[in-house]
């Protein structure tokens, strides 16, 4: 019996070693939040830009690139709109090939400033007088498509700047309402169903020019609406489901050009009651993009109290900050608080990191104070730090799906680093197409997280292997 015993506590003695050692260290951190105005990619406000392209070829004026590089710099803007009028060929099939080469140049400049490009394409600009006079001076459906035929190389090779683009080609600005050919120029508002199969053709054609991880915009709920067979309200709305399976529908946004202006934004919800525009552009941008420009000072609506709540139920990513200056300046120390809050705003509440066995095991929490979420893919990566060596690891998650308003609980077992040491857990959330600059991966709204350098959010966590 003694000898049993014995031989019972000398087991124990064995065991306790080893349970020691297959304790998981584990360690929890808390962040606190910063109020700073932050120049992440894809959201804020925009500066309008805009370029033309008369019949003797002169017109063009390229982007710049030490006025971009200010943009981000002293004011924290990362996009802008970029309008590239076709003055010349309105009236002709061929795009010159000068022409494509200003355009693939301005694309160009715009990476080098570490900016994003909203694209729009339009034909003309209103003459003297108002309402404005015919022709309008925009070009008809066929030469549309092969225009934008000729413009798909650019779209696509440029794609990792283009933020999205705006359907344009239509009317005056590109805007789809004073038209020569897709509606009748005496009466703007009579679209026939010929008038709406031209659009739908040019809104296709468009798709199918962009690459399926980039979005297009409409000027009017009506819009995407009557072209793709939605009703409005909530029911016609996106799903969770359908979000980001490629369709036509869940690649077409909105953009309000007339924000705030008047009841009904000067005709941009046409919905009876208005409402239902409204709840169905609320829904639909959980998944798409929102954004556009104030055009007219509409007290009390465009003041600050309406504007914001506006903002967070339409989810708005950004804003023209050139336009209207009247109505932005009503908005005193709280445009402030817009250009903090317009598009997303991630901010980690807490992280807790366990190791066993080669195995690092990852849970954060991170919240969205932002009025919306991204729109285009990102990455997710974590990244283990040492003085020597880097290695990223590539985690499931899509931002996309971090909704305005919500906090994300997220969780991530993965290998620990093959080479023994110390190392820092670091966050990142890269552009897929631009994985290897820092200026276009998100930045978390944390103090003291970012690494400027690299582009990482440091999680304040280290992890010891060997």
């Amino acid at each position: 019996m003694r000898r049993r015993l014995a031989a019972a506590v000398c087991a124990l003695g064995l065991l306790l070693p080893a349970q020691q050692a297959l304790a998981a260290p584990s360690t929890t951190h808390t962040y606190s939040t910063s109020d700073e105005v932050i120049a992440n990619p894809e959201r804020g406000f925009y500066h309008h830009t805009e370029t033309h392209y008369r019949a003797d070829g002169s017109g063009y004026a390229p982007l710049d690139l030490t006025t971009l590089r200010t943009f981000r710099t002293q004011e924290n803007i990362t996009q802008i709109l970029r309008v590239f009028y076709l003055e010349k060929f309105a009236s002709q099939d061929a795009i010159d090939k000068q022409y494509l080469d200003l355009v693939r140049a301005d694309f160009r400049t715009a990476r080098a400033a570490g900016v994003k490009v909203i694209v729009r394409f339009a034909y003309a600009l209103p003459g003297a007088g108002w309402p404005p006079p015919t022709p309008y001076g925009d070009a008809p459906v066929a030469r549309v498509l092969k225009h934008i035929q000729q413009l798909t190389p650019v779209l696509r090779d440029n794609a990792d700047v283009i933020e999205l683009v705006q359907s344009g080609f239509v009317g005056l600005w590109g805007e789809g309402y004073y038209t020569d050919h897709f509606s009748d120029p005496q009466d703007p508002s009579q679209v026939s169903d010929q008038n709406w199969a031209d659009r739908k053709a040019v809104t296709d054609a468009l798709l199918k020019a962009l690459p399926k991880d980039r979005m297009i915009q409409v000027r009017t709920p009506y819009m995407k609406q009557r072209m793709y067979g939605v009703p409005t309200g909530t029911a016609g709305a996106l799903t969770a489901e359908q979000a980001y399976d490629g369709s036509p529908v869940a690649r077409i946004g909105h953009h309000n050009d007339c924000f705030l202006a008047s009841p009904d934004d000067f005709g941009t919800y046409l919905s009876d009651p208005i409402e239902l525009d409204k709840d169905f552009v609320a829904q639909d941008t959980n998944y798409v993009p929102e954004g556009g420009e104030t055009c007219a000072v509409n007290p009390p609506r465009s003041e600050w109290d309406s504007a914001a709540a506006e903002m967070a139920r339409l989810h708005v990513s950004f804003l023209n900050t050139d336009y209207n200056k009247d109505v932005l300046g009503s908005w005193g120390d709280n445009l402030e608080v817009a250009k903090q809050k317009l598009g997303y705003r991630f901010a980690l509440d807490r992280s807790t990191v366990t190791t066993r066995r080669g195995t690092v095991q990852v849970d954060l929490q991170v919240r969205n104070d932002g009025w919306a979420a991204p729109y285009n893919p990102r990455r997710v990566q974590l990244i283990f730090q040492s003085a020597k060596h880097t290695y990223k690891v590539d985690v499931p998650a899509d931002p996309r799906r971090w909704g305005a308003g919500t906090t994300t609980s997220l969780s991530w077992k993965v290998a620990a680093p093959p080479v023994p040491g110390t190392y820092k857990l670091l966050l990142n959330l890269p552009d897929p197409r631009l994985s290897t600059r820092p200026d276009y991966s998100i930045r978390l709204a944390n103090n003291g997280t970012w690494q400027p350098g690299t582009g990482y959010n440091d999680l304040g966590q280290t992890v010891t292997t060997g």
